[in-house]
């Protein structure tokens, strides 16, 4: 029989030089062929045992454990990312197998999670699995024990190719994990791990229980949201600051996915443990469910309790039915991966569409069968508002644009949430990075002379700027923090969100997060423990009253998306 490939040719020369035994398939084309090729782990005699002893050594501790591997191994470091290209399982198998049809029986791996079948049971129940490193490397090697262990692919001679110890322990795990995996399919979502050490870590924000902190007080990290009209499970503790994700939705630079998730990890772990994100924030729900399964895999039952996600849904001004509600309401669950919403913030486009009152309805029944924690909204005037909770929709906060530029919740929508109990969680509380020292003494107006606007974010607010009055008078507020921030040692950003967060109805405000890409962890945390006196609390109102009302120019909250 002639080879049917170059390599072949090479090997059956070699083999026939050797005095081998002929070879079974050819390891590229899967033919067969005419001579044996060299195999690490054969029972030789004779000249085959000389090239064996070349190719094989024993390793062996002093207490006696004694392993025979190839001389050459097969490093599998090249499944563990996506530098490397994307690893089909089963296409590495077949590649695996042709390796150890070829005499290199002998692979090198890693064991990167800490518990495979927990991984193994999150991916089954998650459709990111197959984006899982340490799931992918388990599976090639309980798929290649497998078949080389069976006796119709495991050749004659060669049942040392694989230790028979590591073969039954690896397909005892297998086992175990097919088990739990086949569990967990009848389950909708992951379900919480054994509890881990406790770990010593900044102070909380979400471990707050009692009365809603007024929005007003110094030094408070949580806030707790509610309703009178929900009764005693329509209440949520947050934390004073959120992170929010809008920057994850494109325009802020690429996201990684699992430095993402680190980041996030990050703020839990110093305390920042609120989420805020949007079903159009791109990957955000997504990231959101992976964050949330390494905390419940990695950290303490206790931070489980404090994290808290706070999704919107904005849905097209169609009709809102009671089966287009729920399955809406449940993509973002199996996204986020939770058995209910901590928070819905629902937005709504045009107003001359009663729909959204039907929405809410069915929001709030949802709500009573477990789905959603608390209803909110987001964009809302103080008008609509009002109309909605007259209807008996148990809000809880409204979340809407706010800043020292623009105060336009203060002159109506603060007022009706004082008599009702609702609260304010704001956004563009730092403009997107305008009101930072990085723009301080500078000129956007002329080309290249300033920082470039390069965001979606700074684009936006810079109009907000040029709304209010212009670059000009913004340097003189720049100016204002600037003095207060210099005063107190902290950043003109962590001054401008502690205003916000002392204005009249205020819960809590948005710090949006460039996850993986940078952070500002400690400049977060010094906002809630930043006191501004009056002295402070003046200047800066005198320099924001300069400027023109926005009330009067846009509107009220929310309605520069409806002009």
């Amino acid at each position: 029989m002639l080879p049917c490939c170059r390599s072949c040719a090479g090997t059956v020369m070699a083999a026939t030089a050797a005095g081998l035994s002929p070879a079974r398939r050819c390891v590229l084309t899967r033919r067969p062929v005419s001579r044996r090729r060299w195999r690490c782990s054969a029972v030789m005699e004779g000249p085959e045992a000389e090239a064996k002893e070349k190719k094989t050594a024993t390793v062996q501790s002093k207490a006696g454990d004694a392993l025979e591997v190839c001389r050459v191994v097969n490093g599998m470091w090249q499944v563990s990312g996506a530098s490397w290209g994307r690893a089909a399982p089963a296409a590495a198998v077949d590649a695996m197998l042709a390796y150890a049809d070829g005499g290199l029986a002998t692979f090198d791996m890693a064991d990167i999670c800490k518990d495979h079948l927990l991984l193994l049971d999150q991916a089954s129940a998650s459709h990111v699995c197959t984006r899982s490193r340490p799931l992918v490397q388990c599976f090639i090697l309980d798929q290649i024990l497998h078949a080389l262990t069976k006796p119709e692919t495991r050749p004659k001679g060669q049942e040392r190719l694989i230790p028979p110890t590591l073969a039954s322990r690896a397909h005892a795990r297998s086992s175990r994990a097919r088990a739990m995996s086949s569990s967990s399919a009848a389950h909708t979502f992951s379900p919480a791990p054994p509890a881990l050490p406790q770990r010593v870590r900044p102070a909380r924000c979400s471990g707050f229980v009692g009365p809603a902190v007024e929005s007003a007080t110094p030094g408070a990290r949580a806030v707790t949201l509610s309703s009178s009209r929900g009764g005693a499970d329509s209440s949520l503790p947050i934390c004073r600051v959120l992170n929010g994700m809008w920057q994850t939705s494109g325009g802020w630079g690429r996201i990684d996915r699992a430095d993402a998730v680190d980041a996030m990890l990050a703020y839990a772990d110093n305390g920042l443990s609120t989420f805020d994100m949007a079903d159009h924030y791109g990957p955000a729900e997504d990231l959101y469910g992976m964050f949330i399964n390494r905390v419940r895999r990695e950290r303490p039952p206790q931070m489980l309790e404090e994290v808290k996600g706070l999704t919107k849904w904005v849905p097209p001004p169609v009709k809102m039915t009671r089966s287009y509600v729920e399955e809406s309401i449940n993509r973002s669950r199996k996204r986020m991966d939770v058995a209910a919403l901590d928070m819905l913030q629902f937005h709504w486009w045009d107003y001359s569409n009663p729909g959204y009152l039907d929405a809410l309805k069915h929001m709030t029944d949802l709500k009573e069968e477990g789905k959603i924690k608390t209803v909110a909204l987001t964009n809302f005037d103080t008008e609509r508002l009002q109309i909605i909770l007259e209807n008996g929709i148990p809000i809880v906060s409204n979340q809407v644009q706010h800043s020292i530029v623009d105060m336009r919740p203060q002159k109506k929508m603060a007022e009706l949430c004082q008599l009702t109990g609702v609260k304010l969680i704001t956004y563009g509380t730092v403009m997107g990075g305008l009101l930072s020292e990085k723009f301080l003494d500078t000129n956007v107006s002329i080309p290249f002379a300033g920082p470039p606007l390069n965001t979606p974010s700074l684009q936006k607010y810079k109009r907000m700027v040029d709304a209010w009055g212009g670059w000009s008078l913004f340097q003189a507020l720049l100016q204002t923090l600037k003095k207060v921030s210099l005063k107190h040692g902290v950043p003109i950003s962590t001054v401008a969100v502690r205003y916000i967060l002392n204005q009249t109805s205020v819960a809590g405000s948005m710090v949006g997060v460039r996850l993986g890409l940078s952070e500002h962890i400690r400049d977060t945390n010094a906002i809630l423990s930043l006191e501004l006196d009056e002295e402070d609390m003046g200047s800066i109102a005198e320099a924001s009253s300069r400027g023109r009302n926005l009330m009067d120019i846009i509107g009220d909250c929310g309605d520069e998306y409806r002009a």
